[in-house]
């Protein structure tokens, strides 16, 4: 629960004058943060909370309240603004305090900004020499964790670095490219590391640990698991399935030929349940979608031809395979459960997309819904209508319903019903692809990444503050 005096309004507003004094020299490469307007006040009844990456319970889901759910065409109040480097990561959000990351020439910087205002706090930068192989973006793929006063990065390059949140001073580091062997394969470091009591655990892919997990308080290696299978770019999930705490680990990099699959690890020691082979025969290929543990289950999909499967865990404690579909196979988005289904983006960049209802137990669609609308461009000079979709869009349930992001920048408001979705609220928030950062929602604002400059407009890069505070 958390409530907003009416003071705090007015304070939030008078900080405008400070922000472009505090920030003007540190932000000057990418430019000062904007603010807009002071966000609406909480109601007096709503729930809150922090954020990392897909959320509290890494799923896709917010147990936020008092969200508004519709807005204007053009979109939600926006707060602030802040013009940002290279990247694809997704903020993460601990009471009034954000850190995010990206990179701007050669240097990486992480920064931690105000979350009601975009004040620039504090800001580490190190060096960065990562070239991209396949994508021209050379900037920060994982995103930063926060517990306990502390924020948790795994860099492109393969540091994983513990900073003061209060600070941003370096409290430990461990260089995972030289020390493990982890390997930078496709895209650097993509996976974002899982916090689970007292250790991080990340999907290292080194020749002598595919999984490791870390002491919170000191960096130190508390146990590793598996071999052989590399990198992935999914992140750890944490589940409980027939009582018991299991971390799932898509895991899998650049190999010859192509190695990788669901590995089920105990967290606690580190003792691997199953490896469970599920790769595309394709080198140049990638596992990016989490898995989505169900009760007695796992979800797992990727593209590339291999598609979607569920396994199932037996009384005797068993794992084995449910069901495989090779039609519906996600990219870069992850699935959610709500109400005992699993609802999923089934699209490609760029292109056409829908949202689907799967049956966890069969694997058979209850329904699909394609997301297409037309849009007035001005391309070349002159006005033209062209076709939009959701493409390889990203879902997240919040007060009873989805937030979609499309990957060309819209955002949608999603209400379920029985035969599928219907749109109850559309903004075309920026035009520019590569939307691909998931959503992050914390005390009713949202914050959205723009990753590409607008390709029908002059916008640069930029982080989004937007108020879906509920009147």
């Amino acid at each position: 629960m958390h409530h907003q005096p009416e003071p705090a309004r007015v304070l939030i507003t008078a900080l405008l004058a400070l922000v472009t004094s505090a920030q003007g020299l540190s932000q000057s490469a990418v430019g000062p943060t904007r603010l807009h307007q002071a966000p609406r006040t909480l109601a007096k009844d709503a729930r809150t909370t922090d954020w990392n990456f897909l959320g509290p319970g890494r799923n896709c889901r917010s147990p936020e309240t008092h969200i508004d759910t519709e807005w204007p065409a053009e979109g939600p109040p926006l707060v602030w603004e802040m013009e940002r480097g290279e990247g694809y990561a997704c903020p993460a959000i601990s009471g009034d305090r954000l850190v995010y990351t990206h990179r701007v020439g050669d240097q990486a910087h992480i920064d931690c900004l105000h979350a009601e205002t975009g004040k620039l706090l504090w800001r580490r930068s190190t060096p960065c020499d990562y070239r991209a192989r396949y994508i021209s973006d050379g900037g920060p793929r994982s995103s930063p964790v926060i517990q306990d006063g502390r924020v948790y990065v795994h860099e492109v390059e393969g540091t994983l670095r513990c900073l003061d949140l209060e600070t941003g001073s370096t409290l430990w580091s461990r260089d995972l490219a030289k020390e493990l062997g982890s390997p930078l394969d496709f895209f650097g470091v993509v996976s974002t590391p899982l916090i689970y009591a007292d250790m991080l655990i990340q999907n290292v892919g080194g020749p002598k640990a595919s999984v490791a997990a870390f002491d919170l308080e000191t960096g130190k290696t508390r146990w590793v698991a598996g071999e052989t299978w590399g990198p992935s770019c999914a992140s750890p999930v944490m589940g409980s399935v027939g009582g018991e705490d299991r971390v799932f680990v898509l895991a899998g990099g650049e190999s010859r030929p192509p190695v990788g699959g669901l590995m089920i690890i105990n967290p606690k020691t580190g003792e691997v349940d199953l490896r469970h082979p599920f790769r595309s025969r394709t080198v140049e290929s990638v596992l990016a979608c989490s898995p989505v543990v169900g009760p007695d289950w796992v979800f797992i999909s990727s593209s590339y031809n291999v598609g979607s499967a569920v396994m199932k865990r037996g009384e005797d404690g068993a794992w084995s395979q449910l069901w495989k579909n090779r039609r519906i196979g996600l990219q870069f988005s992850n699935a959610v459960l709500e109400q005992g289904s699993l609802f999923a983006v089934d699209g490609r960049s760029d292109r056409a997309g829908a949202v689907i209802n799967l049956d966890p137990y069969s694997g058979e669609e209850a329904w699909r819904t394609d997301l297409d609308w037309d849009e007035t461009v001005t391309w070349n000079g002159a006005e033209r209508e062209l076709n939009f979709s959701i493409g390889e869009g990203s879902l997240l349930w919040v007060d009873g319903g989805f937030l979609c992001l499309g990957d060309n920048g819209h955002l949608l408001r999603l209400e379920v019903t029985p035969e599928g979705v219907k749109v109850t609220s559309k903004s075309w928030l920026f035009k520019a692809n590569e939307s691909w950062t998931p959503l992050a929602l914390s005390r009713g604002l949202l914050y959205v990444c723009q990753n590409r400059p607008e390709r029908f407009g002059d916008k640069p890069p930029r982080l989004l503050c937007y108020d879906l505070r509920g009147r």
